[in-house]
């Protein structure tokens, strides 16, 4: 490769504005161009260019998005670099685009902008000059001297952060190849472009003209680099040794120190002196219940070869007497959770002082830990991860269902097909005494003829009894108190209160709709696109496509229904990269065009009524032809055109949900008819809420069909709570129906920007609830501006994301009158709530 020294650019170039990414010298960048300004640029310069200097443009960092293009040029950036196109590939669908592959030559400085239409042109003056460079070999001493110490010093950087990379991969082969061939001025720029390191900082290395300031810039870089290598290599290092945990387990000869073998020679098996098998029992470092018992069956099933459950028995007792020493590292932990989930700082936080108590105090004797929260928030997942952490066994007991309290302590070896229970099977299947267990679907247990399976969790969940438990198979004392139980469930609602007692609980909420997008972008797109055989380069998913997908075709606290959305485009998008490989297979057939600096000609410009070429853009028109038409549309407004509609907030075990309360009045004789599936407690706020309106009828005005006094005198009130096939329970929807009500008999609108939750009682009190989070962000997703909560959970607010709280207004209230002056516009005309209570 020549030095830029020996590159000479002309006086006046193209420029190409970029959003996606930062071009440095040396480096080769894929840009995607859509805009204008940019598309007009490839078609007039790139497409028709014959010469090597046609092909030549300027690439200038744009910080405006360039979807929101407008007429007037933005301010460019002072320092661009000097590209050479030596591809550009076409493609139709969802819109006309190009994808440029651009090797950067040299830096430059604008000095004069000639014209913004159809493209920019500007007047740029070349600083990478192989005379800056002189001062390495100069007669200035003093330049030489530093510029040579800082030369060496970066190489030798360099050279340490390539030897902790897998020098067989040809990638790194090929970087260190390059730290010998690449003159040292080049590799400051070539090296920033191939570490980690965000636009900010690769726009400061462009700005360092100075060779000596470029150094010194980039040597922190990969300082870092090797600081980030260096503790996810520890991070990885329990994992390495997964051949060490396997418990060897030899036929026949000898044994390990302290290990029982279960399977001897043949003529040991058919011998009937059973010596032998006793001293091996006697040597196998079982707790002394436990050898009593193994010796006492020893007698009872001779001749074994007759008995093969006598194995079984053995083979239990001894195979879980094998541990795993912890290998834990808090600030590793604190990578590795912020690495594999994004946002729940406050779980991520509580976890780490669980495992930080674990590193100071060598006894697992603590609280259990249960994860509560609604599906796919990654409940499992963190339990994984903790496992990871202390470099243990992982391993997963599905509850749900699970109706049998012997498939948690086993069945008794009296019956024909007996087994061990779950406890004792997971253990014998990860081979040590001391994994993570997690515990899924707690709350999911239940009842039958067999027995309780939650009761019988209680000594398994109890630090105090469960180191010793009895299985019923086993028959013996077992110390599970080297296992770390961690539970997950999606309420504590069906969880019996004595195991839950037995827990402390996590509440895990759902996310906001940016924390989906973060999550959507960091680890579900990814993954996606791995299992489809997919790549980056093949299909490009915008943040506001994703934002698109999770307000109109998804409505969940997690993000599994978001995954399955973002595997039903990677399946349409593979049908048409298949589709296009097929097609590229014959000369006559050709989808795009691919062109190639130095081999362009009039006839290989970009056809762009053809079939789509990599990589696909999925925006919101390929989004409607792949997932449909949305399935959520924003219905706020249009459901509170009448008198008689409020918006409630609910909690269900999916994360919260908007509710609307409408009501009807009819002639009649007063008589009140609840539909919707509703439970006791929401019936009983129904009548509340209409005792509460009758008693204060005259002071709010609030009158019956005939205009008496009564609201309900010769008129029939019908409360309906829509969405009837799902059964609606829970205190919290009292100022709702009351606001609902108020609206039906004053004849005025509820505000439709306004939810509202709390229950009431019968002097108008209102009541704190639960689940603020989780409604909160229901109304957030759902465009509300302002919720009503209860005063009494206003410290409940501070567990809101900050950017949550900044586009909602709270108003808290204590009584029913604050409730209706915020729910009304202009306030509720009436008397005040407070100077009724007083006097009744």
């Amino acid at each position: 490769m020549s030095s830029s020294g020996d590159i000479r650019i002309p006086s006046r170039l193209p420029l190409l504005l970029t959003h996606e990414g930062v071009l440095l010298p040396g480096s080769t960048m894929r840009v995607s161009v859509d805009t204008a300004r940019n598309m007009q640029l490839v078609r007039s310069r790139l497409l028709k260019g014959t010469s090597l200097k046609s092909t030549i443009i300027g690439v200038v960092p744009n910080s405006r998005d360039p979807e929101h293009e407008t007429e007037e040029l933005p301010a460019l950036h002072s320092i661009g670099t000097a590209g050479l196109a030596v591809q550009v590939v076409g493609s139709n669908w969802p819109k006309p685009h190009y994808t440029l592959l651009i090797t950067g030559l040299c830096r430059f400085r604008v000095e004069q902008l000639l014209r913004e239409r159809p493209f920019p042109v500007a007047v740029v003056q070349q600083l990478d000059k192989l005379e800056q460079y002189a001062g390495l070999d100069s007669g200035d001493a003093d330049v030489s001297s530093e510029l040579g110490e800082l030369s060496q010093r970066f190489y030798e950087v360099a050279l340490q952060l390539v030897g902790m990379l897998d020098i067989s991969v040809p990638v790194v082969a090929k970087l260190r190849r390059l730290l010998d061939s690449l003159p040292r001025e080049a590799l400051p720029d070539v090296l920033t472009s191939m570490i980690h390191v965000s636009n900010k900082e690769k726009l400061e290395i462009l700005d360092a003209v100075s060779l000596a300031e470029r150094f010194k810039k980039v040597l922190p870089l990969l300082t870092r680099q090797m600081e980030g290598l260096k503790l996810l290599q520890r991070t990885r290092k329990p994992r390495l040794d997964d051949d060490r945990r396997i418990i060897p387990i030899r036929k026949g000869g000898g044994l390990a120190p302290g290990q029982l073998s279960m399977e001897d020679d043949g003529e040991e098996e058919d011998s009937d002196d059973t010596s032998l098998l006793e001293r091996r029992v006697r040597g196998s470092n079982m707790p002394e219940a436990a050898l009593r018992v193994c010796l006492k069956e020893l007698k009872r099933y001779c001749p074994i070869g007759q008995q093969p459950d006598f194995y079984l028995f053995i083979y239990f007792l001894h195979f879980v007497n094998n541990e795993i020493k912890d290998c834990l590292d808090i600030r590793a932990a604190r990578v590795l959770l912020d690495s594999d989930h994004y946002a729940m700082e406050k779980l991520k936080r509580r976890v780490l002082e669980y495992l930080a108590v674990r590193q100071l105090r060598n006894s697992l004797k603590g609280p259990i830990l249960c994860f509560v929260g609604p599906p796919g928030v990654g409940k499992t997942s963190v339990g994984r991860s903790i496992a990871r952490t202390l470099g243990r066994e992982f391993h997963r007991i599905a509850l749900g269902g699970v109706c049998d309290q012997s498939d948690i302590r086993g069945h008794r070896r009296t019956y024909v097909g007996s087994m061990p229970g779950r406890i004792i099977n997971g253990l014998k299947a990860v081979g040590v005494n001391n994994p993570v267990f997690l515990l899924d679907e707690v709350d999911k247990l239940t009842k039958s003829l067999q027995g309780d399976p939650a009761a019988a969790l209680l000594e398994v969940l109890d630090p105090e009894q469960n180191h010793s438990f009895t299985d019923h198979y086993l028959n013996v004392p077992f110390d599970l108190s080297q296992v770390l139980f961690i539970a997950t469930a999606n309420t504590t609602a069906t969880i019996p209160p004595a195991l839950l007692d037995r827990m402390e609980v996590l509440q895990v909420p759902g996310y906001t709709q940016e924390e989906k997008v973060e999550i959507a972008h960091r680890h579900l797109i990814p993954h996606q696109l791995e299992q489809h055989g997919l790549t980056p380069q093949q299909v490009q998913i915008p943040q506001d496509t994703t934002l698109d997908i999770i307000s109109r075709y998804t409505r969940e606290a997690g993000v599994r229904t978001l995954e399955r959305k973002i595997g039903a485009i990677c399946r349409a998008v593979a049908v048409k990269v298949a589709e296009g490989h097929k097609a590229t297979k014959t000369p006559s057939s050709s989808s795009s065009s691919e062109v190639t600096t130095g081999e362009i000609s009039d006839t290989q410009i970009v056809d762009l009524s053809l079939p789509p070429e990599m990589p696909i853009v999925i925006d919101c028109q390929a989004l409607k032809d792949i997932l449909g038409p949305p399935v959520f549309e924003m219905e706020v407004s249009e459901r509170l055109t009448l008198p008689g509609v409020a918006i409630g907030l609910a909690w269900t075990p999916l994360g919260g949900e908007i509710m609307f309360v409408e009501a009807s009045r009819m002639e009649g004789d007063g008589q009140l008819t609840l539909t919707g599936q509703l439970g006791d407690i929401m019936k009983e706020s129904a009548h509340l809420a209409i005792s509460w309106l009758r008693t204060n009828a005259k002071a709010y005005q609030l009158t019956n069909m005939a205009g008496g006094p009564d609201p309900l005198e010769g008129t029939d009130v019908h409360l309906h709570f829509p969405a009837g096939a799902v059964t609606k329970d829970g205190p919290s929807a009292g100022v709702t129906i009351v606001t609902c009500l108020a609206s039906l008999f004053s004849g005025r609108l509820v505000r439709s920007d306004v939810a509202m939750t709390g229950e009431i009682t019968l002097r108008g009190l209102v009541l704190p609830v639960g689940g603020i989070k989780d409604k909160v962000l229901a109304a957030h997703r759902a465009g509300l501006r302002c919720v009503i909560l209860p005063k009494r959970n206003e410290k409940d607010l501070e567990e809101i994301p900050a950017h949550v709280r900044a586009d909602l207004q709270f108003v808290a209230t204590s009584c029913l009158a604050e409730v209706l002056d915020a729910a009304f516009d202009g306030g509720f005309r009436g008397g005040n709530i407070c100077f009724i209570l007083s006097k009744l």
